[in-house]
């Protein structure tokens, strides 16, 4: 059931990187981003804290405003499949691009959007928990 259930989960997740690769998000919203981790920051007007710098990926927490979000670059796209793949069960919003994932609530990812331009997701998750960004301290 499960290799079944994610078998269903990677074509879906072939579909959205190949509805993220394209140019423009239509009715007003951007080209979907590229870049690295700081150019894709810098284009969403936030401040990036790099929590993880490996070679597979990078991830910060970003912050503009009252608007905070996870933003994960990668390096290969299986990274980013399989990252989705797994992020999926846990349900939550997310904005995919070509080669990043940002995460956070659906007005934090709809916001992101009009910047990043990318496809949004909201996963249903079975584990019934979702994604959150919480503000430390």
């Amino acid at each position: 059931m499960r290799a079944a259930r994610s078998a269903l989960a990677g074509m879906a997740v072939g579909v959205l990187l190949g509805m993220a690769g394209c140019g423009s998000g239509g009715e007003g919203t951007p080209g979907t981003a590229s870049g690295s981790l700081e150019q894709l920051a810098a284009r969403a007007e936030c401040t990036p804290d790099v929590q993880t710098d490996a070679a597979e990926l990078r991830q910060a927490t970003c912050e503009n405003g009252a608007r905070r979000y996870l933003l994960i670059t990668f390096a290969h796209a299986r990274g980013q499949a399989e990252w989705l793949d797994e992020a999926n069960d846990y349900g939550g919003t997310y904005l995919v691009g070509g080669s990043w994932v940002a995460v956070g609530g659906a007005e934090d990812i709809s916001a992101l959007r009009d910047r990043l331009g990318g496809t949004v997701v909201d996963a249903a998750g079975e584990h019934g928990g979702d994604h959150h960004v919480h503000r430390a301290g």
